[in-house]
């Protein structure tokens, strides 16, 4: 099912990955303090079109909300997520920042 998806967090290459059959989506990452910085989103074309970007993004939200640390998300397509879903996803963001 669409739904149990399970992300990677790879440390070495400092990103989220998720892959699905040979396609693999990716989140990278920066670490300073405790805040994540959401730098940058790939996904192929064919994943978006199965539905997989917003899953993938509430899995990466969700692994950022159990590690108890605060996002700043700077890539667009993330930021642009957020902004449709701040209610459920504004505890995440540092104190003063604001999408």
């Amino acid at each position: 099912m669409i739904e149990d998806v399970e992300i990677t967090d790879n440390e070495f290459l400092r990103q989220f990955e998720l892959e699905v059959g040979d396609n693999m989506a990716r989140i990278e990452y920066a670490l300073q303090d405790r805040k994540i910085f959401l730098t940058k989103y790939e996904m192929p074309d064919d994943m978006e079109d199965q539905g997989f970007r917003e899953i993938f993004i509430k899995a990466v939200f969700e692994e950022v909300r159990n590690r108890g640390i605060s996002m700043v998300p700077t890539s667009p397509e993330i930021a642009g997520f957020l902004r449709k879903n701040r209610k459920t996803y504004k505890d995440l963001l540092p104190v003063g920042i604001n999408i």
